[in-house]
């Protein structure tokens, strides 16, 4: 067990109607520290943060708090948000509708959307034949593995077992990091019910530093559920706020408990920042 933000254990979760956890004192602190930054990076995890996890990933779409929060921020001065997803951009897009002006990094860090007239990825012949092979060799298992499916995506492969029962799940999953995990140009993630397969090395850490660096930021809001997110959590610097979703182990400083505690999360950063670069808000 880690420490939390008031250096006890992680709690265990709250039984059947006990009071659920909510922001601490040790984060709201944190969220006034980094809300008067002079220019605040606001990236946000989407499924299991802005989202609640769903089993049909075309179904989700965020919290209308986080929204509506997310949204404001996204209109304020000296303030950048973005979304920072292993779906692709186009996914991204139709589930999430973000504010015109936010920033997009798909496919955990392999694309990225930077505004208008931004380049699309593009992939080299041999790219694109190793992922032609993955796909196939990935088929072959999802054909033997009821309740798996694939979802094909611009550099990768995703191997989804959420619909699927454990042990065939675990076996999917496993004779998938048989056939793949030492074959050249391929890279492995493994994420909430995913195997997750690139041929582009990428990463939501990666996604982060190009952002602070692109935007100037001097501060980054980060949140973020999945074992994926760690990648983007460890990367951030002293004066950043760092915040995971859920009871999982984290790198992060602070954690909330769900997706409805990030709109919590995001109205307070919303109020805190207001204060910071509108003077008498």
């Amino acid at each position: 067990m880690t420490p939390d933000a008031a250096g006890t254990n992680n709690p265990r979760p709250n039984p059947p109607g006990s009071a659920r956890l909510s922001l601490s004192p040790e984060l709201l602190a944190a969220v006034r520290r980094v809300a008067g930054t002079e220019h605040l990076l606001v990236a946000m995890d989407f499924d299991g943060t802005m989202s609640p996890l769903v089993d049909h990933a075309g179904d989700a779409r965020p919290l209308p708090r986080a929204a509506a929060a997310f949204a404001e921020l996204a209109a304020l001065p000296r303030t950048t948000t973005a979304l920072i997803s292993g779906r692709a951009l186009a996914s991204l897009r139709a589930v999430a509708s973000p504010p015109e002006n936010t920033l997009l990094i798909g496919s955990h860090g392999a694309e990225a959307w930077m505004g208008p007239g931004s380049s699309e990825l593009q992939l080299d012949d041999a790219q694109r034949e190793l992922l032609a092979e993955i796909r196939q060799e990935l088929a072959g298992i999802v054909d033997q593995a009821p309740g798996t499916l694939l979802e094909d995506k611009p550099a990768g492969v995703v191997l989804h077992t959420r619909l699927a029962d454990d042990d065939v799940a675990e076996d999917a999953v496993a004779a998938a990091r048989a056939v793949l995990q030492d074959r050249g140009g391929v890279f492995l993630k493994t994420g909430n019910r995913v195997l997750e397969t690139s041929v582009v090395h990428a990463s939501k850490g990666e996604g982060v530093a190009f952002l602070r660096q692109a935007t100037g930021a001097t501060a980054v809001a980060f949140a973020g559920d999945d074992t994926t997110d760690e990648d983007a959590l460890g990367s951030l610097v002293t004066g950043d706020l760092g915040v995971k979703v859920g009871l999982d182990f984290t790198q992060a400083e602070f954690r909330v408990e769900s997706p409805v505690h990030v709109g919590e999360l995001l109205e307070a950063l919303l109020r805190e920042r207001k204060k910071a670069v509108e003077p008498g808000s």
